[in-house]
């Protein structure tokens, strides 16, 4: 694969979006930014373009000539079950009629197991959105297997980083720690849980983009040793130079505030996997695209929570 063949992302101004877009452009790619407004924030030499990933027309007007897509757009996370499936389904058509790679960004929703994750690992999802994601790579992957489409499933853990809004580890989590504030943890303090960071996921997506032996298949993408939600914490109040109090969202409490929040009720439901430690193996990539340095998670961290101090406050 050379520098000059188009590389476009879908979903350009999220947390893995952006990082996949700088992460190909430091690599020196050809890269095409992809939102529904086209008004993405992007490294110099990145071209963007404005497109409903929803909508197959409007897809192929815009991954003409491309060579690998990255499908990193989803739908509200209260919405998935409704919409996600049609959006990839939506981008699948798309990559078929202009014959491009598609490398498809997911997560572990679908394993029950509580660590080590691996590729090998059985998949049992004991949740709706774990049986949704496992049918949605389920879907990709036979389009593969008939020839449609070149495939490639890139799995990270719940992420963190600078654009990590969203999330359990981004502004549910940092902004409190910023500011000295209780710092509330998902399920418990005291059970290791593998973190992603995003500038790694960059380009470890990137190297999927890349590499016509990641064809076909799904991948766990490298991260640093898992942490503690105590240890993580601990972490970020040194970083920012705070005295947070470490708190955890227990089931009975994210059962009350999901009664009034949509969102609290959608997260509430993957809860298990922060209450037993939840780890991942990532040797499979590893042995397959050579040594991956991985941001120490001090370093990760700190990098954080400068991002989100110079966030505007809100309150």
């Amino acid at each position: 694969m050379t520098t000059n063949e188009l590389h476009v992302v879908l979903g350009a101004t999220g947390g893995t979006g952006s990082a996949v877009t700088r992460a190909l452009a430091e690599r020196g790619h050809r890269v095409l930014a992809v939102t529904r407004s086209g008004g993405a924030s992007v490294p110099a030499g990145v071209e963007t373009a404005a497109a409903d990933v929803t909508k197959t027309d409007d897809l192929r007007r815009v991954l003409d000539g491309a060579a690998v897509v990255y499908q990193c757009a989803q739908p509200e996370y209260t919405r998935w079950e409704q919409e996600f499936p049609d959006m990839n389904r939506a981008v699948l058509a798309a990559c078929e009629a202009t014959g491009a790679t598609l490398v498809f960004t997911d997560n572990l929703y679908m394993y029950a197991a509580t660590g080590p994750i691996s590729e090998t690992t059985p998949q049992d999802p004991p949740t709706d959105r774990g049986r949704l994601r496992k049918r949605m790579a389920e879907e990709l992957l036979t389009a593969h297997r008939d020839g449609r489409v070149r495939v490639r499933i890139a799995r990270s853990s719940d992420y963190f980083g600078p654009q990590g809004t969203g999330t359990t580890l981004g502004d549910r989590l940092f902004p409190a720690i910023v500011a000295g504030k209780k710092a509330q943890w998902m399920g418990s303090l005291d059970m290791p849980h593998a973190a992603s960071f995003l500038p790694d996921m960059g380009r470890a997506i990137a190297i999927l983009g890349e590499r016509d032996d990641a064809d076909g298949r799904a991948w766990i993408l490298p991260a640093d040793e898992p942490l503690t939600g105590r240890a993580f914490i601990a972490l970020a109040a040194q970083a920012a130079g705070t005295d947070p109090k470490p708190g955890t969202i227990s089931p009975g409490m994210m059962r009350v505030a999901g009664l009034f929040s949509p969102m609290i009720r959608a997260y509430a439901e993957m809860l298990p996997q922060w209450t037993a430690p939840f780890t991942v193996d990532a040797s499979a990539f590893l042995d397959t695209f050579g040594p991956f340095d991985v941001t120490p998670n001090r370093d990760a961290i700190a990098a954080t929570v400068a991002w989100f101090r110079e966030l505007p406050a809100t309150s």
